[in-house]
């Protein structure tokens, strides 16, 4: 079933002088022209120095970050018993590691550790009897102690799932990238098993201590705020905790879900085939977005909001409880001091890293991902301190524009700037409203906000960024044995993506000058002066498929910036 690769390069010169002009530069600040050259042509490097040779002595970067080229394609080549591999991926929900030597460019690491990840993507895979799609995440110290590829210590590869496109995720960090914030590093990448082709996916750095080494000079410390009792978890889909530096808990649930008791949905929900909820089941609010259910569905619940409520570190525990590093109680009483300070709105700049956290929210506006803090979920981000300062860092794009909770192309397409949420309110998420509330802060997410429309889509840059990458992967997605779409159906999104943020970016730019309106509120308002989006078909991105009532959208029709309890 699964073929070779029959990969060739297609880019003429003027593709490499286009794309260094508009593919936005490299986290480190590097413009490179794409190829599609790899260095994994080269003979396979098995030495101690070859993997312990961790950084380039001119540029004092470690190794990997050269050979994570977005321009380029990485190939990994995954070598294991065979027997060990069907096992895994046979008890693919326990989410267990195994054994393997993992060829990267060229560069072997012998006893890496490798398993399947995520939770909607991974039960999605698991409920589809023909394919063994999953993505994994690969730790290369697992079985030998400070292994890594290059200096760094994990990777995930994602399957690009819920995107036709095989672009959503890559773009939306380089946008990230553009605007200045610590972005992953990120490169598509061509995966053997075995030597026979297994499939195209998208490489990701975890936000790790190699991370910090790379972007913070090793200072710090990293959490991944999770609810445990959100709607991911109440479907049980593993039998493993979630593991930091991983998505933990999307919207999904087998069609068999039962609510708990004492729950009941509103009048107007619809419910997926086959999920019957209890007679007596009532939802707070009458809402599927309110406040109060199970886990927190807005976010607010054990800390996943940064919301302060008291001085408990217990009250936290979705915050300490998911620490990528080796935290102390001295350290988390510096995040509640700061999320104290943050709620209070008062000395936000001595507490919160206003620049970086402006800079990530203009970028995560721009490109509509609501698996994220910014709508009921609460997760999918990274929280950093350093000094008593927090920040947030993003994670987990495959659903941005308009995967999750998009509602129509024309909800994803003019998304208020002022009011960038889904089924929550600004006051939910106070590290977006408390800083929104002082004009001057505003000022600067503005002007953020105007920087991405300058560099990374005016005059058709955005156009000529999509088609360069189009050709830079055309031919491997042509080619990928196990894609979730057809060649057809890719290039259809290709089309639909260009559309939908060209739309996007006149919207935005509207709205800066005034011309439509930056709120939801006002949006509702004055409907007629929003872009029209009905040229775009959502359908053809693709998106999180079997999922709640009313496809993305909550309880008959929820828009995005409105929260369950305005909403009309």
């Amino acid at each position: 079933m699964k073929k070779q690769w029959q990969s060739k390069s297609k880019l003429a010169a003027a593709v490499l002088c286009c794309m260094a002009l508009t593919v936005s530069a490299c986290s480190e600040g590097d413009s490179l022209p794409v190829s599609t050259t790899s260095t994994a042509t080269a003979t396979p490097k098995t030495t101690a120095e070859s993997v312990s040779a961790t950084a380039d002595t001119q540029t004092n970067k470690p190794g990997y970050v050269n050979e994570m080229d977005k321009t380029n394609i990485m190939t990994i080549s995954i070598n294991v018993d065979e027997a060990q591999w069907q096992e895994m991926l046979d008890n693919a929900s326990e989410e267990e590691y195994i054994s393997t030597d993992i060829t990267i460019n060229g560069t072997t690491i012998k006893n890496v550790g490798i398993r399947p990840k995520g939770n909607s993507s991974l039960r999605k895979v698991l409920d589809n009897d023909t394919t063994d799609r999953f993505s994994f995440k690969i730790k290369f110290d697992k079985y030998v102690e400070d292994q890594t590829w290059l200096g760094l210590d994990k990777i995930v590869i994602n399957n690009m799932d819920a995107d036709k496109s095989y672009l959503k995720e890559y773009i939306s960090y380089d946008i990230m990238s553009t605007i200045g914030v610590d972005a992953p590093l990120y490169a598509f990448a061509d995966i053997q098993v075995n030597g026979k082709a297994w499939g195209f996916y998208l490489a990701v750095e975890v936000l790790d201590s190699a991370y910090l080494d790379r972007t913070k000079e090793g200072e710090g410390e990293l959490y991944k705020p999770n609810n445990d009792g959100d709607m991911g978890q109440m479907g049980g889909f593993g039998g493993r905790a979630p593991e930091n530096g991983e998505a933990s808990g999307n919207l999904q649930q087998p069609s068999d879900m039962q609510f708990p008791e004492g729950m009941r949905p509103p009048s107007d929900m619809q419910l997926p085939e086959g999920m019957q909820p209890p007679s007596d089941m009532q939802f707070p609010n009458g809402d599927m977005g309110g406040r109060g259910f199970p886990g927190g569905m807005n976010g607010a619940q054990n800390g996943v909001s940064l919301a302060y409520s008291d001085d408990a570190i217990s009250s936290y525990s979705a915050i300490f409880d998911n620490a990528d590093t080796k935290t102390t109680e001295e350290d988390h009483q510096r995040i509640i001091t700061a999320l104290k300070h943050l709620n209070d709105g008062t000395d936000l700049d001595t507490y919160v890293d206003v620049d970086a956290v402006l800079k990530y929210f203009a970028a995560h506006t721009v490109v509509v991902n609501m698996d994220s803090y910014t709508s009921t979920m609460g997760h999918n981000y990274y929280l950093y301190e350093h000094d008593g300062q927090i920040s947030i860092l993003p994670w987990d794009y495959n659903l941005a524009f308009g995967g999750f909770q998009g509602g129509t192309a024309g909800d994803v397409v003019n998304l208020a700037i002022d009011t960038p949420v889904s089924g929550v309110s600004l006051e939910d998420r106070p590290l977006l409203g408390k800083l929104l509330e002082v004009p001057e802060y505003k000022e600067k997410y503005h002007a953020y906000l105007q920087q991405i429309m300058d560099g990374y889509f005016a005059n058709g840059k955005f156009e000529q960024t999509v088609a360069s990458l189009d050709q830079l992967i055309s031919d491997y997605v042509k080619n990928d044995p196990s894609s979730f779409t057809t060649f057809e159906a890719y290039k259809q999104a290709v089309v639909e993506l260009t559309k939908l943020g060209t739309l996007r970016a006149e919207s935005i730019q509207g709205q800066l000058n005034g011309e439509i309106p930056s709120t939801t509120e006002d949006q509702k308002a004055d409907s007629g002066k929003l872009v029209d989006a009905s040229s775009v078909d959502l359908s053809k991105l693709g998106d999180m498929g079997r999922g709640m009532p009313g496809g993305n959208r909550f309880g008959g029709g929820m828009r995005m910036g409105e929260s369950p309890n305005t909403s009309g």
